[in-house]
């Protein structure tokens, strides 16, 4: 089934099965054309990088002499540079890289690519030696990657583009939320935070009983549009482009079955949460097992090959960003030094991995003897759990600067160094954190706290209590390197903006 976009422009809508007009009737208005633009304006852009990475190939292994035209050589390297652009928009094509649900968001459309380049260069390195073609070597070498790295670069930044656009109401596509009210008030409340996914929730369907007295309510701020019988009827009427359905008992393997079968004759795409939703990536694959199509859910692997591999990276990056910011470090300590008296370090006990203590280090940002104010402040900016303030009286001007920009947590690279912490990992907590802990929260020491996280890139101080416990397990539960590389990407925009630092 393919799902179709909305612009943020208001549209009428038909009213709700049974009831009267609901809200969302006026939140938005069908417009798939802007999906199709999307499309055509990154097949420009792969042709576009096709055409730059060809000349870019061919002067640089033939230079420009216009005597060296006449080669026979030289005619098939002009061929072969004709043909590249036209070449790669099939291979693009034919990995499927235009298809919608690998685009806008999530790392499949920059594999697809990625994977796309390897084929051609397989291709036309087995083609060359079955049939023993001169090809021009130099120009396919040098072409190839720079075609790979002009798309994958025009492709990013057509989707950063998009988040924006999105974030400000536009390009976006209706959902509606299917289950229990638990359920779909955490899926409302992940999709809020994501607002660049695209999505907007124009109402939810509950159980019968759950619906309230006359079967017209709000539910999380939500136009509940009918029970669990009523979603095909619900999606005919408010032009839905996308059903969320989340684990329900009333929504059995029979029940699904026939409600995939009723969107066949809509234009909505059906999405199925799993119970495991915390879980994902290489993790859950689907098995036959007995003929059934399950989930398989591995172990998460903490353990052998890819803990080395964590642990070698650690290292290598922590000791090449010492060396690289320490002129960096020198100035900072002065200028902590300068501004009020005191030590330039600041340290404290901290919980790591397996539950063991460790003396954690940063940049002094506080007056001496800011831990035992504590008891006076009233005010408290934090989750619950965590003490933060906005406003910190104890916080010295270089420590405000230092904490906006996370320059206090820099001497951390010397706990990585030392093995006590990773580049990327859960937030550190503190013992009193700790002995307030729930059974899920042990998870996050089987493995090292980090420099940054999950948490770091989500909104740090402005996470609610659930909110960080949920993060730190599902990174534990994901972890990979690719997983930490992607994390160290996002931390440099979230230390730039210092959104939730204080």
């Amino acid at each position: 089934m393919v799902t179709q976009g909305v612009q943020g422009t208001a549209g009428a809508r038909a009213p709700e099965v049974g009831t009267a007009p609901s809200p969302a009737a006026s939140w938005t208005v069908s417009s798939p054309s802007w999906r199709t633009r999307y499309v055509r304006r990154i097949m420009v852009g792969d042709l576009v990088a096709g055409i730059v990475a060809a000349t870019v190939g061919y002067v640089a292994r033939f230079g420009s002499a216009a005597e060296t035209s006449y080669a026979p050589a030289y005619r098939a390297a002009v061929l072969i540079a004709c043909l590249l652009p036209f070449v790669w928009v099939s291979a693009m094509l034919v990995a499927r890289t235009y298809e919608q649900r690998f685009l806008w968001v999530g790392p499949e459309e920059f594999r697809r690519v990625f994977s796309a380049a390897v084929s051609i260069l397989a291709a036309v390195g087995t083609v060359s030696w079955a049939f023993k073609l001169e090809v021009a070597r130099g120009l396919v070498v040098v072409a190839l990657p720079l075609a790979t790295l002009l798309t994958l670069l025009q492709r990013f930044l057509q989707r950063r583009w998009l988040h924006r656009r999105r974030g400000q109401g536009l390009y976006q596509q209706t959902l509606l939320i299917v289950g229990h009210r638990n359920g779909v008030q955490d899926l409302h409340a992940q999709i809020d935070r994501e607002a660049y996914q695209g999505y907007r929730v124009v109402g939810c369907c509950l159980p019968s009983g759950q619906r309230g007295a006359g079967g017209a309510e709000l539910f999380d701020r939500l136009p509940v549009l009918g029970d669990l019988g009523d979603v095909v009827d619900v999606v005919r009427a408010h032009h839905v482009d996308t059903v969320a359905v989340l684990p329900s008992p009333e929504l059995d393997s029979a029940a699904l079955r026939r409600l995939g079968w009723g969107l066949e004759a809509t234009d909505a795409e059906l999405l199925l949460a799993p119970a495991v939703t915390d879980i994902a990536g290489p993790r859950v694959n689907i098995r036959p097992i007995c003929g059934l199509p399950l989930l398989h859910m591995e172990r998460p692997e903490l353990r052998g090959v890819r803990r080395v591999a964590k642990t070698s990276t650690d290292v290598v990056i922590s000791s090449g960003l010492l060396l690289a910011l320490l002129p960096v470090l020198l100035v900072i300590a002065l200028a902590v030094k300068a501004s009020s008296r005191g030590p330039v370090f600041f340290k404290q006990e901290r919980i790591g991995r397996d539950g063991r203590p460790f003396r954690m280090l940063k940049f002094r940002s506080m007056v001496v003897g800011a831990e035992q104010m504590t008891e006076d402040i009233v005010v408290d900016d934090g989750n619950g759990v965590l003490f933060k303030l906005r406003e910190d009286p104890r916080v010295t001007r270089v420590g405000k600067l230092l904490r906006r920009y996370s320059l206090d947590e820099l001497p951390q690279l010397f706990n990585i160094l030392g093995g006590s912490m990773s580049l990327v990992g859960p937030r550190p907590p503190l013992a009193a954190e700790v002995e307030r802990y729930g059974d899920d929260m042990h998870r996050r020491f089987l493995v090292k706290p980090g420099l940054t996280g999950l948490w770091q890139v989500s909104g740090r101080s402005d996470l609610s209590w659930d909110d960080s416990v949920r993060i730190d397990v599902r990174y534990v539960e994901n972890w990979s390197l690719a997983f930490d590389f992607m994390i160290m990407w996002k931390t440099v925009g979230a230390v730039v903006r210092g959104s939730g630092a204080y």
